[in-house]
């Protein structure tokens, strides 16, 4: 588990490379942002004891495996933590594949088999502590970014990726293909992108690959390629 101190309120957690989930520092302790995949948990404790603070909520950004592969083993070793999930990707989280009216008629990627349930639902623009809720949807039907009242700092989950050069979730490259094939609809994905450049934040932080600095050049870049390409497929 490579360790990262990003800010001194954000610590990144990277395993096998390029998987991240992240420790926030709050008055009461952290909150940990997504779990990685299965096994991470004793690096993430192990991290939190470096930081001398007690995990006291899990914040999930979406419900792929990658994300939430060691929630059940940390909610089941750390009675008293409370679990925030966005109110669409509850669902999803507990194996609902149903679509709403108005949503791209595909059947998002199955999620692993997730015990553990919600203490707290929440939705666009809601405050969990220092971090605001972004609702950010395509990668997944209730994907959501969190942004850092005190800096400006985004945490974008998924909603873009940094392996080798920042993309938008669903944009294609041969370096880096998971960008597109486990997007579940590229269009709002897209729109998702341009959504969290308008908020101008002043670091990028995402679930695969390298924190940004002052990301917003690079983020329109991204931007205008995941139109671009959503453009095409829809020609």
């Amino acid at each position: 588990m490579q360790i990262v101190q990003e800010t001194k309120n954000l610590t990144r957690l990277t395993r096998f490379g390029f998987i991240n989930c992240f420790l926030v520092r709050e008055a009461d302790g952290l909150s940990l942002i997504d779990t990685g995949l299965a096994g991470t948990q004793a690096g993430i404790l192990a991290a939190a004891g470096k930081l001398g603070a007690p995990i006291r909520r899990i914040l999930l950004t979406h419900a792929h495996i990658d994300h939430v592969g060691s929630l059940d083993a940390l909610m089941q070793s750390q009675p008293g933590v409370k679990l925030f999930v966005g109110a669409r990707e509850s669902r999803l989280l507990a194996g609902d594949l149903s679509l709403d009216a108005g949503e791209l008629q595909r059947k998002p990627i199955r999620v692993p088999n997730v015990q553990s349930r919600p203490t707290r639902l929440f939705a666009e623009g809601d405050r969990i502590e220092s971090l605001k809720a972004i609702f950010c949807p395509g990668h997944t039907p209730g994907h959501m970014a969190f942004l850092d009242a005190r800096d400006g700092t985004l945490i974008a989950g998924d909603a873009f990726t940094n392996k080798v050069k920042l993309l938008a979730a669903g944009t294609f490259k041969f370096y880096f293909p998971l960008a597109a094939l486990f997007a579940w609809d590229r269009v709002a994905s897209a729109e998702s992108a341009r959504k969290l450049r308008s908020l101008n934040p002043t670091r990028l932080a995402v679930g695969h690959g390298k924190t940004i600095v002052s990301p917003v050049n690079a983020m329109n870049k991204a931007v205008e390629m995941a139109f671009r390409q959503s453009r095409k497929m829809l020609d």
